[in-house]
């Protein structure tokens, strides 16, 4: 029991840690999480997954990857697939088969499989799973139609993969007995349609107990837990390898329901499936088996290959051949296609399962799809950064600053920060108050900032900053607390954030945006500053003229308000934070107007011009 504590505490530390340098870093964290299991496992020994925990290895794998793709299903909006247009239908009704073709052919030419084995490990080869995807693209900075196309491919084909090896093995198992493969198929679509409506019933479920009060609100995450695995469970009693079809549509079901619950229990789900990704994949990179892997055959390079180059390509270019979708982007998603947890897992259950058939080269299919996860991860992982702004896929150039309410005072933020090429937006539910932004040539988004449709209209992924200068120092409050858990709760900033948490007149710091300035005034007395001509001031620090002397040449009332940083990183100097500008760094204040004594000897028109 002690060893088992210690093993998972240790997965726990390894998974949230290579994901943590891969913050830090910008390496992809699931090449550091795979290279973290193989140092954890077949290199030093520390954890060996099945000896520390036996029989509940694979159960605890599958409910893992369930949850993970019913995590992922709650992030489908269909508002976001009409984006795609039409990209994940096409991949799904024509890629899969057409995917499931190609790599049948280069497991049995190439790879030298048998034609059954060929057949099922291609159909597992279909999926590119969340678990790789999601991380990847939470990473790189890709525009929002291939990066909603990819994630959409990725949950919506995981299932299916399952699925198209099901198949295969029911038919080879069944074979023997004069089944046919239309009494197969035909057997399993049905269980897929029952596991589908069993998903879809859950989901109903939730989405008829939660708005009306049958379950209370600290119970709402638990017993959305508990139904997400026992719907999974259920279905696999029915046909095995249903379970992840079921919790799949579970989730898209649930996320287009527009339950008003599941905003709050959004942060819980997240931290789950990171938590639920990082260890999967620890635990799958340990169990490699190194002698295994000595059965890798110099022919399984030119089958990585040409799955690389010719198998995901084609599929995905006949897919969306005639379609909306631009080349740039086409290329990309032919490019991008990792494989992970489900890919192994899979290999891995069907593996033993072909043995016992008797089929020999069933026990490659384990060595062929670390292979395969290896080469894709790698591959992609490093280089998708690269592709994207290779082919001009890529998000905004900068990540840029959102200011919500168009004011005097935040106009003037605006220009300053145009002024430093860095990319602002102004929001407002005023058209009025949005003309000026607009007559100066501002970006502007009109309308309710926490309305829904919010998300489907405005990206904000292309912002590194909130900050709300409103006139009314809750509302600024609300829409920090609101986009808190999107952009960071240590990037929304508002005016007016500072209270005293022991006085019941002001707001808890739990609900407020960090207070902009290191004095952390509010709306009033930024408007009468405005009054008094107060201006922004921009100083460049270097190895000469360090922050101390930026300081000693602004007036005494000046306020600190960010730091602009060489690599375009924005940090706002609040009641609690004081960044530390460097060399390089642009300093941006704010202070009443310059005003020069007048110096003996000079005539008043000549004051006049140095105080211009």
């Amino acid at each position: 029991m002690q060893q088992q504590a210690l093993v998972f505490a240790l997965i726990g530390i390894l998974g949230t840690g290579a994901q943590w340098i891969a913050w830090r870093t910008g390496w992809p964290a699931i090449a550091l999480m795979l290279a973290a299991g193989v140092i954890a496992g077949p290199v030093t020994g520390l954890v060996v997954p099945e000896h520390t925990f036996g029989d509940l290895l694979e159960p605890m794998i599958s409910v893992a990857v369930a949850l993970i793709l019913f995590e992922g299903g709650l992030s489908l909006n269909f508002r976001e697939l009409r984006k795609t247009e039409g990209a994940v239908t096409r991949l799904m009704v024509v890629g899969i088969p057409l995917g499931w073709v190609l790599g049948t052919l280069a497991c049995y030419y190439i790879a030298g499989l048998v034609w059954p084995v060929a057949i099922l490990f291609a159909g597992i080869l279909v999926v590119t799973g969340p678990t790789v995807v999601i991380p990847l693209l939470r990473q790189s900075n890709i525009a929002p139609r291939p990066r909603a196309i990819l994630k959409w491919e990725a949950i919506v084909n995981d299932p299916f993969g399952a699925l198209c090896a099901v198949i295969t093995y029911e038919y080879l198992r069944r074979v023997g007995d004069g089944g046919t493969l239309l009494s197969v198929v035909a057997a399993l679509l049905a269980a897929a349609v029952v596991a589908g409506l069993i998903g879809y019933g859950a989901a109903r479920a939730i989405a008829w107990a939660f708005p009306r009060g049958h379950v209370p609100e600290y119970l709402k995450a638990p017993v959305l837990l508990v139904a997400v695995i026992s719907t999974f469970v259920v279905s696999n009693l029915i046909q095995q390898e249903t379970g992840l079809l079921a919790v799949t549509v579970m989730g898209v079901a649930i996320a287009n329901m527009r339950l008003d619950s599941l905003r709050d229990i959004h942060p819980f789900k997240e931290n789950v499936t990171v938590l639920l990704i990082s260890g999967v994949f620890v635990l799958l990179s340990a169990s490699l088996d190194f002698s295994v892997l000595r059965q890798f055959e110099w022919r399984f390079i030119a089958y990585l290959l040409a799955l690389l180059f010719l198998v995901r390509p084609a599929t995905v270019l006949l897919s969306l051949a005639f379609s909306k979708i631009p080349w740039n982007e086409r290329l990309l998603v032919a490019w991008i296609a990792p494989r992970g947890v489900v890919a192994v897992a899979m290999s891995g259950l069907f593996a033993l399962r072909l043995d016992q058939l008797g089929y020999g080269d069933g026990s490659i299919l384990v060595t062929l799809s670390f292979s395969v996860v290896v080469a894709t991860i790698v591959a992609h992982g490093f280089s998708i950064r690269y592709v994207a702004r290779l082919l001009k896929v890529t998000g905004a150039r900068k990540k840029g600053l959102l200011i919500v309410g168009s004011t005097s005072w935040s106009l003037s933020l605006a220009n300053q920060l145009r002024q430093l090429d860095v990319p602002v937006m102004i929001a407002d539910t005023s058209w009025q108050r949005l003309s000026v932004a607009r007559q100066a040539g501002i970006a502007t988004y009109h309308g309710e900032i926490l309305a829904e449709s919010t998300e489907e209209r405005l990206d904000l992924a292309q912002f590194q900053v909130l900050v709300a200068t409103t006139d009314n120092e809750a509302y600024n409050a609300l829409v920090c607390n609101e986009f808190a858990p999107d952009i960071g709760r240590d990037a929304v900033y508002q005016l007016g954030g500072m209270g005293d948490d022991e006085d019941h007149r002001s707001l808890p710091e739990a609900l407020r945006g960090r207070a902009m300035f290191a004095s952390g005034i509010g709306v009033q007395e930024i408007a009468e500053h405005e009054r008094a001509g107060w201006t922004f001031r921009k100083t460049r620090i270097s190895e000469q003229f360090d922050f101390a002397d930026a300081q000693a040449t602004l007036p005494d009332e000046a306020d600190m308000l960010f730091v602009l940083r060489k690599e375009g990183r924005i940090l706002f100097f609040t009641h609690a934070s004081r960044p530390m500008p460097q060399p390089g760094d642009t300093v941006i204040s704010y202070g009443p107007p310059r005003r020069l004594e007048p110096e003996p000897g000079r005539n008043d028109s000549e004051n006049r011009e140095a105080i211009a």
